[in-house]
């Protein structure tokens, strides 16, 4: 598996391009959205986990930065790759239930499907201290300042932990005193000054100050905040947060449960979870929370968190594509779409082939779930 590992790292480039491909083309294997082919999906399914552990075998690799420790990703549960995981073999699960089922009993382990789901990302959020959950949990919610902290540390605390910095800084000296004797005597003082200090301090000792400095930077910086921290130091916004974030991560669950109880055809699933999804946005939209309290106590400052909560809301459009809406409205749109231009050449056949996978991707829940 390590051997594996490297030969994915080393050829990341033609790995993305080769899963790319092989995804791309699933599209065009024949019987792809009939009810009773299995065949199809089960080689999609086989395809998108085989690309989940490949991006997660990348993601995880060490930086340079880190050859000399334990990635901080590296010991803990691999949320994101189960989450990918789950996403990737939910659409088998779905075919598979309608084949062997029945249309009405699928839901039921749609349902399991999405409890799954919500589980492991209400577990992710837990663990990575109530933090937004980016794209369903597939990219982790990681410390933009880490980094940065990490390599202002190096860079700029060398002087600290190895305090000689070269001739350039002994010249640099000598050069703005030596005009007068007492600049020259000074210039002295601290050349001997700074070979005493390298004699006093060896190379190892100076680099185990500096490697234990990092470790302790980087256990203050991997303390997370508890659900009562949160509660206690930001009051309401917090527990908003809070609230609009499990809201969030319910409402597939919510829908699904809703659908098997009501049918697909009912306006009630689909009016309730389109609630759920506006609720949850003016709770955690960046004007609402923006204009409460200071910048640095702002919950949604982060630059992947906005791009997160404008990704939700174009998940929005996906509701013109589930039932009951999309037999109401939408279709009857796409129909009269497709014979205006059947009299077109090549366009025609383009737009027909076009809604032909528009209607034949809206069968399936999970390919218009937006979890």
């Amino acid at each position: 598996m390590e051997s594996y590992k490297r030969w994915v790292r080393r050829n990341r480039d033609y790995v993305h391009s080769f899963d790319s491909l092989a995804n791309g083309l699933t599209w065009l294997l024949p019987e792809r959205f009939s009810h009773s082919e299995i065949g199809p999906e089960a080689v999609t399914a086989i395809l998108g986990v085989i690309t989940s552990v490949n991006q997660h075998i990348i993601d995880t690799a060490p930086s340079p930065t880190q050859l000399n420790g334990a990635h901080p990703e590296t010991n803990s549960f691999p949320y994101s790759l189960c989450i990918s995981a789950l996403k990737d073999i939910e659409t088998l699960v779905e075919v598979a239930a309608q084949h062997f089922y029945g249309e009405e009993r699928k839901w039921d382990f749609m349902a399991a499907t999405e409890t799954m789901k919500f589980l492991v990302r209400l577990a992710m959020f837990r663990n990575s201290g109530y933090k937004m959950i980016l794209q369903g949990g597939v990219v982790p919610n990681v410390d933009e300042h880490s980094e940065v902290s990490t390599s202002q540390s190096r860079s700029g605390n060398v002087g600290k932990f190895g305090s000689y910095n070269g001739p350039d800084s002994v010249r640099n000296g000598f050069r703005q005193t030596r005009m007068n004797s007492e600049g020259r005597a000074l210039s002295a003082l601290s050349q001997f000054g700074e070979h005493a200090r390298m004699v006093s301090d060896p190379v190892w000792l100076q680099r185990m100050q500096y490697q234990r400095a990092i470790i302790q930077a980087n256990e203050k910086s991997a303390e997370k905040p508890t659900l009562s921290s949160i509660l206690s130091e930001k009051g309401i916004r917090g527990a908003l947060f809070v609230f609009g974030e499990l809201i969030f991560l319910a409402r597939p669950v919510l829908y699904v449960l809703l659908v098997r109880k009501y049918g697909i055809r009912s306006w009630k699933p689909w009016i309730v979870s389109l609630g759920l999804d506006l609720v949850g946005a003016g709770i955690l939209s960046p004007a609402s929370l923006c204009t409460w309290g200071s910048r640095e106590q702002n919950l949604s400052s982060s630059k992947l968190e906005c791009d997160e909560l404008k990704r939700r809301k174009l998940l929005w459009a996906l509701y013109v594509m589930r039932d009951p809406f999309f037999t109401t409205y939408t279709r009857q749109r796409l129909e009269s779409a497709e014979k205006a231009t059947e009299p077109v050449p090549i366009f025609g056949t383009i737009t027909a082939k076009l809604i032909e996978l528009i209607v034949g991707a809206q069968t399936r829940y999970t390919y218009m779930s937006g979890s």
